[in-house]
């Protein structure tokens, strides 16, 4: 999403007061200018004459691939990336990045959707990419400590061979890292029952720019000192430090899961079973709600779904085995009492993982469907999910841009995908997505459940967040930044307000 991936400049009605102000965002509106070729070229001399040419990528080709994450955020290569093997690395580079006036940009994995990893003012990639041990892992407290360039699933993996259990879940777990799921803190499926990253961070390692070094947190389960540096780290996206060894809470691994794939002949009726579902104080730890057009993408992949199915919900329900079989006995009473076309259950790990994977490449099947996709992750309370579903449906027929909508729906954090096949239709996608901002914060809802705000959603702020809180954020920002050196270009519009 974004003006600077679809080129047209957008118009946005902002309220400062009881003043209207109309923002033009353009391409321009958060552009960052690079950094002089003079301080670049002396920086990269010092980087290697520190580092060593082993822990530097220049070559073209190279630093190409550093240039891009998993979003539509498009930005020219960095100038050079540097591949961290410890915190002395880190704070080599962030010394020498403050010392020159070169711009870093924080990247681990590179999986996230608004272009947090993106360097939009080239400078220094500072990959963590390398700092991939699992250092600790403690039973007898239920912690782990990992680097930042740990792969979500091998740290569930090796938790879990301890009877331990870290329920943070993003669909991109087998090639996400913990510094970008806790930068950005992450969520997935599974934070309907259990929370996201920022609830199982206990402390961390941080960097500052120009090399300073702080320990934030503590390792035990309470701890009130001080103000929580831990969670404002937490979801800054890299923009106020970047982030090394990370302390994380573990919770005991569940007795069994149990997983139901319900399908619906319409999707009135699968957000119903949600309703339904969290009135009779059930909580599942996923609730993940398809549309008719998702499912449309799924068949064609070949997944065997009924023909008659207009949504389908995936839902999953853990514990000991008696109360995970009476949760999922009262689910599928309730799904029955809807009117449900089919209800299937299923308990062992192969089964369950049979039904996880269609959902996992649901992503890359809806990516087939046209030419261009963008993907657009808000949330809104649960009870207004069906507006949200039907003015999305409203749009859509308006201007004539297919829509594909799926998410976790226990927590009302949907996905609208926009699909479109050629550039004359960019402005009519631009203007849907915008007014799919506008319902959601008149529905009292947020721009962002887990994907952040990054390059591409740093216009659209001021739709949610006041003058003076963006303004206030800002100066925090500058306290742990002066210079303005760490991913710049991230989270805040640079376009004005006038008198605001």
């Amino acid at each position: 999403m974004g003006a600077s991936s679809l080129g047209e400049p957008a118009t946005l009605l902002v309220t400062c007061g009881s003043a209207l102000y109309i923002l033009r965002v353009t391409e321009a509106s958060f552009s960052v200018p690079p950094s002089a070729p003079a301080s670049v070229e002396r920086a990269k001399r010092e980087l290697r004459r520190q580092l060593g040419d082993s822990k530097l990528l220049e070559a073209e080709e190279a630093v190409a691939r550093y240039a891009r994450d998993e979003s539509e955020a498009e930005a020219e290569p960095p100038d050079v990336v540097v591949l961290a093997e410890s915190r002395e690395d880190i704070l080599t580079t962030l010394a020498i990045a403050e010392r020159f006036r070169v711009p870093v940009t924080p990247r681990a994995g590179g999986t996230g959707r608004t272009g947090g990893a993106v360097p939009v003012a080239r400078g220094i990639v500072l990959s963590v990419s390398g700092m991939n041990q699992i250092r600790e892992i403690d039973a007898r407290e239920g912690l782990a400590v990992v680097g930042p360039g740990v792969v979500l699933a091998d740290l569930q993996r090796a938790v879990e061979a301890e009877g331990w259990f870290y329920p943070p879940d993003p669909n991109s777990l087998q090639t996400c890292q913990l510094g970008g799921n806790v930068a950005e803190n992450a969520g997935g499926p599974r934070a309907f029952k259990y929370g996201v990253t920022r609830d199982y961070v206990l402390g961390m390692e941080a960097f500052l720019m120009g090399g300073q070094a702080l320990s934030v947190g503590r390792r035990t389960r309470k701890g009130v000192t001080g103000y929580d540096v831990t969670a404002l780290l937490v979801g800054s996206e890299g923009t106020l430090a970047v982030l090394g060894d990370v302390t994380l809470r573990l919770i005991p691994k569940p007795a069994s899961v149990m997983t139901l794939l319900i399908s619906f002949a319409s999707l009135t009726a699968a957000a119903g079973l949600v309703e339904a579902a969290t009135a009779a104080r059930l909580v599942p730890r996923c609730f993940e709600l398809l549309d008719r057009n998702t499912l449309a993408a799924m068949r064609a992949e070949g997944n065997p779904i009924d023909p008659r199915a207009e949504a389908l919900l995936l839902v999953e329900v853990d514990g000991e085995p008696a109360a995970c079989e009476r949760d999922a006995e009262r689910l599928a009473a309730l799904a029955d009492d809807l009117g449900a076309l089919t209800v299937e259950v299923a308990q062992g790990e192969a089964p369950r993982e049979r039904l996880w994977a269609a959902r996992r490449a649901m992503s890359p099947a809806v990516r087939k469907m046209a030419k261009h996709k963008l993907s657009e992750d808000v949330v809104v309370p649960r009870q207004a999910m069906g507006e949200l579903l039907s003015r999305v449906a409203r749009v859509s027929e308006e201007t004539q841009i297919r829509t594909v909508t799926y998410g976790h729906a226990g927590d009302g954090n949907l996905h609208v995908n926009f699909l479109w096949d050629h550039e004359e239709e960019r402005p009519k996608v631009e203007r849907s997505i915008e007014r799919l901002f506008q319902a959601v914060v008149e529905l009292r809802g947020t721009l962002s459940g887990e994907h952040g705000i990054g390059v591409l959603k740093a216009p659209y702020l001021p739709l949610e967040q006041s003058p003076q809180l963006i303004q206030l954020q800002r100066e925090l920002k500058r306290v742990f930044d002066p210079q303005g050196l760490l991913n710049p270009g991230k989270i805040f519009p640079r376009v004005g307000h006038g008198a605001c």
